[in-house]
C-alpha cells in the first residue's frame, strides 16, 4: 500500500467529491495519507477527516505564508490540538521567500517557534523550504531534528544541500515535480539521496505528476510518482511502495 506522506484534502478544490475519492483509496492502494495543515482554519477541516478515516493521519501547524496574524494564543491551541491521537507531525511549517508576502524575519520567528513546539511535544516536523535553503537550514540546525525526526517536503534542493539534511537525520518528500521532463536538479537529488531516506506525497491538489501535469492531483495519481522514482533507482516500483511507506510509517510512528 502507498503512503502519501503530505496532501491538503480539506483544500475546497475537494468540496465536490473529498468523500467520493477518499472512500476508494483502500481499493486503489493507498493506505495511509497525511493531511498536512496549511493555516490555523485549515486544521477544524482536517480533524474531522481524520475521524472518519482510519487511514488519514494530521500534521498540524502554519504554513509561512500564513503567519503574518499568528499569535501566541495560537500556539497555545497548536500545543493541545497536538495531542489528538491522529496528529503525527507538527506541520507544515517553514520558509517561503518566493512572493515574500510575509516579512523573512516575521517567518524565521514563528518557524522557530513551532520548531521549538515540535520539540516539546516530540513529534515530527514536515518542513516548507520554498527558494529560503540556507535560512531553513540554519534554523533547523538550531534544533533537535535528530531527536524528533522531519521530513523536507517537496524537496527541491541540490545533493550538497541534501548532505546537510542527511545529517539532522530528515526525510525527503517527493511528489509530481520528479515526473517533470525539466526538474533535472530534483531527479539527481531522488537518485543521489538513499531510497531508506524518500518519503512519497502527492501535495494534492497541487503538482498532478506526468503525464497529468496542470489538472488537479489527488493520491490516485501517485503510482506515476512511485514508477519514476522506480526508474531513476533501478528498482521495481514495488520496492519503492514497500521502502517508502515504512519510512513513512516510521518517521511518523504509525503501525
Amino acid at each position: 500500500m502507498l503512503f502519501d506522506s503530505h496532501a491538503h484534502y480539506n483544500d475546497t478544490r475537494f468540496d465536490s467529491d473529498r468523500f467520493q475519492i477518499l472512500n476508494s483509496m483502500k481499493e486503489n492502494g493507498i493506505g495511509y495519507v497525511v493531511n498536512a495543515a496549511d493555516s490555523m482554519e485549515s486544521i477544524d477541516k482536517i480533524l474531522p477527516l481524520c475521524e472518519k478515516y482510519d487511514f488519514v493521519y494530521a500534521g498540524v501547524g502554519v504554513h509561512p505564508e500564513e503567519v503574518g496574524n499568528l499569535a501566541d494564543k495560537d500556539i497555545d491551541r497548536l500545543r493541545e490540538i497536538s495531542k489528538h491521537k491522529k496528529v503525527c507531525a507538527i506541520g507544515e511549517i517553514g520558509l517561503d521567500y518566493h512572493y515574500d508576502d510575509v516579512a523573512r524575519e516575521v517567518q524565521k520567528y514563528w518557524f522557530d517557534r513551532q520548531l521549538t513546539l515540535a520539540e516539546e511535544v516530540n513529534l515530527p516536523v514536515i518542513i516548507h523550504d520554498r527558494e529560503a535553503h540556507m535560512d531553513c537550514l540554519d534554523i533547523l540546525k538550531r534544533h533537535d531534528i535528530k531527536r524528533i525526526g522531519g521530513v523536507m517536503h517537496c524537496y527541491s534542493g541540490s545533493c550538497e544541500m541534501a548532505e546537510d539534511i542527511l545529517s539532522l537525520g530528515m526525510y525527503f518528500g517527493f511528489g509530481g515535480t520528479v515526473t517533470f521532463k525539466n526538474a533535472k536538479k530534483v531527479q539527481k537529488a531522488a537518485e543521489k539521496i538513499p531510497i531508506e531516506r524518500i518519503l512519497l506525497e502527492t501535495d494534492c491538489p497541487y503538482l498532478a505528476p506526468e503525464p497529468h501535469r496542470g489538472e488537479r492531483n489527488s493520491s490516485l495519481l501517485m503510482h506515476y510518482v512511485a514508477e519514476k522514482i522506480a526508474e531513476i533507482k533501478g528498482i521495481s516500483a514495488q520496492e519503492v511502495e514497500t521502502i517508502t511507506t515504512e519510512n513513512a510509517k516510521r518517521l511518523y510512528k504509525i503501525g
